[in-house]
């Protein structure tokens, strides 16, 4: 029974090694995407239309390749319990926002996270909104991305306190915009048209976000970073290298994908822990169109709503949400299922194990809002998990204690088989089936773990509460590998620590990777070393090469890994005792210790051999030639 639980181990040890290094061959960090340096002074590519019938959308012309530069304008302040910043009435655009709540840094005197920033500004971010004309209008009858609106002045945007802009084409239409906010991160832009003119007009109300160059990506292949939509149930993910190149659409002129959703949706840019999302009215259908304008470098994310035919004397409004902030999973879960905006949680970058990170997200949320400690939640989680897959684990021992007691008929079947491998393997195979035993039962519970150390993983790297989220001590967050190390011994020496991803940083490891490393060892010694010399040598250097293989994992990953292998050694140590079998920890060590010994020393047959006798000497060649 040793035997097989040792080869269940190594083989678990073996495919989670595999695993690793194919995942990190086969999804390496993508490379950036070249694209054209971003310009100083740049506008967004506003789509124009010219006429078109009343009941129909207006056809919208190539959209601007030109742009010109954004005249100062008067602004308003934006001041709400998680945001900070201002709007330009230059547009309306909403282009100066910072995240109150979030630092870039964990020093104390790091600035807050800056989300939006105008045009003229490097890597200038912004969402604009405006209409497109249709019968009856020209460009300049409606707002657009330069349009000057007006407002109250010392108005200041606040939840309690929404702020309403005004713009008179001078030509019968009065446009009113009234922009809220919330206490969290959405804003919403209701537009309101008043027709006093004599004539029928139709428009269509537009929101566009432009990424003025690309940003600075983290480059983390477990986190999406680019462009996330959904239309009608259904999401796409496109990264920033993608959007370039797009296939020129004839009617927006530029690299461009367009998207017709009937009922529901929302488009947007995301990045790793931060998000900005237009939200048009659900239920309706509208038009999602992902660009790149490629002399200005500009990434556009816009929604087209339905065309509003207005009759003279006529007034509509037509409303659209821009959530700008981070990526909380409760904030944005709570736009979802209060708020009305479908399949918004997906907006957080789940992956492909997306049925198992979500539950595990939304139980490591809840242990950490009842514990308070992050660290500490994901040791709970640990427990959970353990205790979800006990019954395996449990099925698992007593299939190996069946194998023990089927060794004798075993022994006798290879007896009967001699050199017949095949009669061997049915009349084994008939055994097992006779006796109800599945010898592969012993891998199963190491084999699920696979797929959950994944999922948090991604986890881990992907939802922003775990960034900055200290657990003890040294440990100030666990989204970040272990800042301490062998190198100034873990900061008892007054030198600095290598720098995260250096090579001295691999492998000056810090304290909890040598402590995982220490877990993996005290489990494998449950059982006697393999008798095998290759699956020994497997079994001993495995968990050190395990321990450096993690010790650039995130802390809370790491956290989980020595936390799983406590409760497995506790629990096979309890089963087996349970099972009169009571684990001989340190007779084991003490017996690889003199297995080692004994593989280095010579053998006594080839001990008693007599030394080789030295080789004889060459003598010296004989000159030879003629007298």
């Amino acid at each position: 029974m040793e035997e097989q639980n040792n080869k269940n181990l190594i083989l678990a040890m073996v495919l989670s090694a595999a695993v690793m290094i194919a995942w990190f061959v086969l999804f390496p960090p993508p490379e950036p995407p070249a694209t054209t340096p971003p310009q100083a002074e740049t506008a967004v590519a506003t789509p124009e239309a010219t006429a078109a019938g009343a009941t129909t959308e207006p056809a919208a012309a190539p959209g601007q390749t030109e742009v010109t530069p954004v005249p100062e304008a008067p602004r308003v302040k934006i001041d709400s319990g998680k945001l900070s910043g201002s709007l330009s009435l230059r547009g309306g655009r909403i282009d100066d926002l910072s995240l109150k709540t979030y630092r870039e840094t964990q020093a104390a005197d790091s600035p807050i996270v800056r989300l939006l920033s105008p045009v003229g500004e490097n890597l200038s971010y912004y969402s604009v909104f405006g209409w497109l004309p249709g019968t009856g209008l020209a460009a300049g009858d409606v707002p657009d991305a330069n349009t000057l609106w007006t407002t109250d002045a010392n108005a200041v945007l606040s939840p309690d306190a929404p702020v309403t802009l005004r713009w008179d084409n001078g030509k019968g239409l009065t446009f009113l915009r009234e922009v809220s906010v919330d206490a969290n991160f959405l804003f919403t832009v209701k537009d309101t048209v008043k027709n006093s003119s004599t004539a029928a007009v139709a428009l269509q109300p537009y929101g566009i976000i432009a990424r003025n160059g690309l940003p600075k990506l983290q480059n983390i292949f477990v986190v999406h970073e680019g462009a996330v939509q959904r239309a009608d149930g259904e999401l796409t993910e496109t990264d920033y290298a993608k959007i370039p190149k797009f296939t020129v659409d004839t009617r927006e002129g530029l690299p461009a994908e367009v998207t017709e959703a009937t009922k529901d949706g929302w488009i947007g840019f995301t990045d790793h822990y931060w998000m900005t999302t237009l939200v048009p009215e659900q239920g309706k259908p509208f038009k999602a169109v992902l660009k790149y304008v490629p002399d200005a470098g500009i990434y556009q994310a816009e929604v087209r709503q339905p065309v509003v035919s207005l009759a003279a004397g006529a007034t509509a409004t037509t409303s659209i949400q821009f959530f700008a902030g981070a990526k909380e999973w409760a904030t944005i879960r709570a736009y979802q299922n209060e708020g009305g905006i479908p399949g918004f949680i997906d907006s957080i970058d789940w992956g492909w194990f997306y049925f198992l990170t979500k539950p595990i997200f939304a139980v490591l949320h809840w242990l950490n809002a009842f514990i308070g400690n992050m660290g500490l939640a994901i040791i709970a989680l640990t427990f959970t998990l353990k205790f979800l897959v006990l019954p395996l684990a449990y099925k698992s021992y007593v299939s190996m204690a069946r194998m023990k007691e089927l060794q004798p008929e075993m022994e006798a079947l290879k007896e009967r088989a001699g050199e017949d491998k095949q009669k061997l393997q049915r009349e084994m195979m008939q055994l097992y089936k006779d006796k109800k035993v599945n010898p592969a039962a012993g891998c199963l519970p190491i084999l699920i773990q696979i797929p959950i150390f994944f999922a948090l993983y991604k986890v881990i790297f992907v939802t922003i509460e775990l960034r900055h989220a200290p657990f003890f001590g040294w440990l100030t967050d666990l989204s970040a590998p272990d800042p301490s190390s062998l190198y100034n011994f873990f900061g008892l020496l007054p030198w600095d620590a290598p720098v995260q991803g250096s090579v001295l940083h691999m492998i000056f490891i810090g304290a909890l990777p040598i402590l995982l490393g220490i877990t993996m060892w005290l489990q494998q010694k449950l059982n006697p070393a393999p008798t095998d010399p290759v699956q020994a040598s497997i079994f001993a250097w495995m968990p050190w090469v395990f321990m450096f293989m993690l010790g650039g994992f995130a802390s809370g990953l790491v956290v989980y890994w020595i936390t799983n292998n406590t409760i497995t050694f506790i629990q096979q140590y309890l089963i087996m005792w349970s099972h009169g079998k009571r684990p001989d920890i340190f007779g084991n060590i003490r017996a690889s210790k003199v297995a080692r010994v004994e593989a280095k020393a010579p053998s006594p047959a080839n001990s008693a051999l007599p030394p080789k006798a030295p080789p004889p000497k060459s003598s010296p060649p004989r000159k030879t030639g003629k007298k």
